[in-house]
């Protein structure tokens, strides 16, 4: 796993101006992890492979 002081984390171009604000930070095996910018001390869920932060992503788009 890796911590998020080994990550550079950017904000999502979703994310709106005020309060729903996430990161994302993209991992060696083409993976990502993404976090709460209002709350980075709670961590971040990781997607250890491409398939998976794709297989999330596609879930996220059709809420």
């Amino acid at each position: 796993m890796h911590s998020s002081t080994e990550l550079t984390f950017r904000k999502s171009s979703y994310s709106s101006t005020d309060r729903d604000c996430v990161e994302v930070a993209d991992l060696p095996a083409g993976g990502a992890a993404v976090r709460d910018t209002q709350h980075r001390e709670a961590g971040q869920l990781t997607f250890s492979k491409a398939a998976e932060w794709c297989a999330a992503l596609a879930v996220i788009r059709e809420a």
